[in-house]
């Protein structure tokens, strides 16, 4: 196991591998920009350590400066969290290079899965039902604009090595498709520092589900429940729930059985999640998969009680799974909500500022995953999340009623939050009936209680 690790990001997620290198008694240092000296995941980390200032590709995409700081400070694992340098094969084999352990798959792998293109090319060689699309990858207008045209309008413009929504746009028509292309792929060039995008069939009102795996370098491929994703504002996930209340046991075990074979044709290991979208008549089909943790990986560390950044570590240093399939118990329901500093009324700008006051919720089946406190100051640089409220109940209606319990109590002041947005999500009939899909918030901006 490793004496040394070193966080290769910021915000919750970087709080919450510190938090997990602490319990496994493993050292833990934080990288982080000028911009974030103040940071929670800076003072809770063993060692710091400043790579750069201004925008992300200063720093925390920064390659060369964060394997240095590896070096520096004899970390002997990187962990990237999600976003950032997290699906990027040319930092692992940089990583590789150094003799520093990458907490993730193989850059191999990463080409395969984590470039949603080549992705969908292995699924479909697999024989996995995937959206009609793209095979090879696009790096222009002009080329996109032909294939939009052979897939059929609407189309769904993606960056191939996206996540969070970044580098995603609908294109209705052949008129919006090269504004949406070129802003697409400008995205893609900021937040991932690659410019490869595909192209694929644009469903109408799909249901977003995904599966949890984890796997470990000795074959052994484990499934861990499945979350429901589709409460999504601007391509970005909003609210996460598992299980999903949009499929059947039936249709829950193909996908299952699915995710499974996707990991095992690659010979994937680490966590990951196989994104599905399915249709209203039950038709599921592979959109990608994400090669790390994910935002919403608490909702299933409630519902099967594993924690899966624990895992991951552990199977990068080498050791087997210490679960099995038929250990894997799926108990009660889960809910995520992303609580971000933006203002929901004008199409969620974001909202960076000082933070003057703040009480977060607590109690019986309650977890807040944050970085945030009292007198920080919420940068205009990265990514507008500042917190994640998780909630467990024995069902999704307790759960829901959780829910509401706990944004009520939740405080933040000194900027623009979505949670009272959030809260009213949590009062639409849609919404706790189950009945949702990816374009549920347009609805819902026209709601009225």
């Amino acid at each position: 196991m490793y004496n040394k690790i070193l966080i290769a990001n910021r915000g919750e997620i970087a709080v919450r591998i510190i938090r997990a290198c602490r319990n496994m008694r493993i050292a833990s240092v934080a990288v982080y920009s000028k911009e974030d000296k103040d940071a929670l995941h800076v003072k809770l980390a063993d060692q710091k350590i400043c790579i750069g200032e201004g925008s992300a590709k200063n720093s925390y995409l920064n390659m060369d400066r964060i394997i240095s700081a590896a070096l520096i400070t004899k970390a002997q694992a990187i962990h990237p969290g999600f976003g950032f340098l997290s699906e990027n094969s040319e930092f692992v084999r940089k990583c590789q290079t150094y003799s520093i352990d990458f907490i993730g798959p193989g850059a191999d792998i990463i080409d395969k899965m984590g470039n949603k293109s080549h992705a969908r090319k292995t699924m479909m060689e697999a024989g996995i039902p995937v959206v009609q699309g793209t095979i090879e990858p696009v790096y222009n207008a002009e080329e996109g604009m032909k294939q939009a045209k052979l897939i059929g309008f609407p189309v769904l413009i993606k960056a191939s090595s996206g996540g969070g929504g970044k580098g995603m746009r609908v294109a209705e028509d052949k008129d919006e498709f090269e504004f949406s292309f070129n802003t697409a792929q400008r995205e893609s060039i900021h937040a991932f520092a690659d410019d490869t995008m595909y192209i694929e069939k644009y469903i109408i009102k799909p249901r977003h589900v995904e599966i949890q795996i984890m796997a470990d370098k000795h074959g052994n491929v484990v499934t861990l429940g499945d979350r429901d994703c589709s409460v999504q504002r601007n391509h970005q996930k909003m609210i996460e729930e598992s299980p999903s209340p949009a499929i059947n046991d039936k249709i829950r075990q193909k996908m299952y059985n699915m995710a499974a074979l996707a990991a095992k044709t690659v010979g994937y290991y680490s966590a990951g999640t196989i994104e599905f979208i399915v249709t209203q008549t039950g038709d599921f089909y592979f959109i990608e998969m994400n090669t790390r943790i994910q935002v919403e990986h608490p909702v299933t560390e409630m519902v099967t009680g594993i924690d899966l950044i624990e895992t991951q570590i552990e199977v990068a240093a080498g050791e087997r799974l210490s679960f099995s399939q038929e250990d894997i118990k799926l108990t009660g329901h889960a809910i995520e909500c992303r609580i971000n500093a933006e203002i929901p009324e004008k199409n969620f700008r974001p909202s960076p500022g000082l933070i003057t006051h703040i009480h977060l919720p607590g109690g019986n089946g309650v977890r807040v995953d944050t970085a945030i406190y009292e007198g920080y100051l919420v940068p205009s640089e990265y990514d507008s999340m500042i917190a994640k409220i998780i909630v467990h109940g024995k069902d999704r209606q307790s759960a829901i009623n959780r829910m509401r319990t706990a944004l009520d109590e939740l405080v933040i002041m000194g900027i623009s939050t979505n949670v009272n947005f959030q809260y009213l999500i949590f009062k639409n009939p849609n919404f706790c009936a189950g009945e949702t899909d990816t374009g549920f918030i347009e609805s819902l901006l026209n709601y009225k209680e």
